[in-house]
């Protein structure tokens, strides 16, 4: 087998049955099974998110992922500038991310239909135009750049007519009860496209237990893009490159980590989103304590990577051969997490975004 200089993505494979990709929410939030595992022997433990507790302690600090998720599946018409009354047919629009002022990034389905200078209009159930775009730019794999016309307030828009943007491993409509449940219940600040998974689980509950028992948390915020489903398109690990993602570390957050590192507490990860925000910013600091500051991260960790913040990690099971598991690997080891992804197929643990988690430290 391949050292971790020499690591292809085929690397990061393993089976699992298309029946353990969890397609609902578990019926009430937080009543997950949880697979604990001990990094430095690999140990496996077979228990329930509900007994998080018993695995965190006084002083920890539990960094969460406060990023909210937009309606950002929308449907169009299609018309082009000079027949703006004759819209054509329905085209599925996927909002990936803001680029200036009324611009979006977007995936557009079917691409080959929609060209540039063409008008797409975002109907409202009573039939008015809620938005309108004109395609200023055409990428590859169905990107394009859209220019909105100016409106009032845009995420507003967004919530009367898009669409929850649930995962294409969902196979399924996206309903009402996803609006609640493919969100954290901390969720604060408009931006994802895919949610900060890891944190599905938690309840106000379960953090005012967490606190109570002398656990800090800090909140981050890094807005996921759809990146995070993209399909790795190169065989060797040193080949793959990430999408850009924005993310803002505050004072306070600061704060907080710089103290616990500086104390030697242990930072408690809630999901590869807050490890990578936490890894790049350390990265950025050059070993000085954190500032609080915005700007994106296109960082990719990998077996290999030199931890500097995370000392533990919450995470939900992720696809065979992507980029989270690959970071997941470079967390614990990749031969000994492939080993506890073998054995929950084995338990039968319900895998992906709406599925069970794993604790690591």
């Amino acid at each position: 087998m391949s050292g971790d200089g020499d690591l292809r993505v085929a690397d990061f494979d393993y089976d699992l049955p298309e029946e353990l990709i969890a397609q609902e929410p578990p019926a009430e939030r937080g009543a997950s099974r949880m697979l604990a595992m001990d990094r430095a022997t690999g140990t496996l433990q077979d228990t329930v998110f509900s007994g998080l507790p018993a695995f965190l302690r006084a002083g920890d600090l539990l960094v969460l992922n406060d990023s909210r998720v937009i309606p950002a599946r929308l449907y169009a018409r299609r018309t082009l500038r000079r027949e703006r009354e004759k819209p054509t047919g329905r085209i599925e629009v996927m909002l990936t991310e803001p680029t200036g002022e009324h611009q979006w990034r977007a995936l557009v389905r079917p691409g080959r239909k929609v060209a540039i200078g063409e008008i797409l209009e975002f109907h409202s159930s009573n039939g008015s135009i809620e938005l309108r775009a004109e395609v200023l730019e055409r990428g590859a794999y169905g990107e394009r750049l859209l220019q909105f016309e100016p409106v009032e307030d845009f995420y507003a828009g967004l919530e009367r007519i898009g669409h929850i943007p649930l995962p294409p491993y969902i196979h399924r409509d996206d309903a009402a009860t996803d609006r609640e449940r493919y969100q954290t219940v901390y969720s604060q600040e408009l931006g994802s496209v895919a949610a900060p998974t890891a944190g599905l689980h938690f309840t106000p509950a379960m953090l005012s237990r967490l606190a109570g028992m002398g656990v800090g948390i800090a909140r981050i915020t890094l807005h996921v893009g759809l990146g995070t489903f993209a399909p790795l398109r190169v065989e060797r690990v040193d080949e793959v490159r990430l999408h850009r993602e924005r993310y803002t570390l505050s004072a306070e957050a600061a704060d907080a980590i710089n103290r616990a590192a500086s104390e030697r507490r242990r930072i408690v990860a809630v999901g590869t989103t807050a490890v990578r925000t936490l890894e790049h910013c350390a990265l950025q600091a050059c070993g000085a304590p954190l500032k609080p500051h915005s700007g994106s991260t296109e960082i990719f960790i990998s077996p290999g990577f030199r931890f500097r913040l995370v000392s533990a990690l919450l995470t939900n099971f992720h696809l065979p051969q992507s980029s989270l598991l690959m970071l997941v690997s470079a967390f614990a080891g990749r031969e000994r997490v492939l080993a506890a992804y073998r054995h929950a197929v084995e338990q039968r643990y319900r895998f992906f975004s709406y599925g069970d988690c794993m604790f690591i430290a």
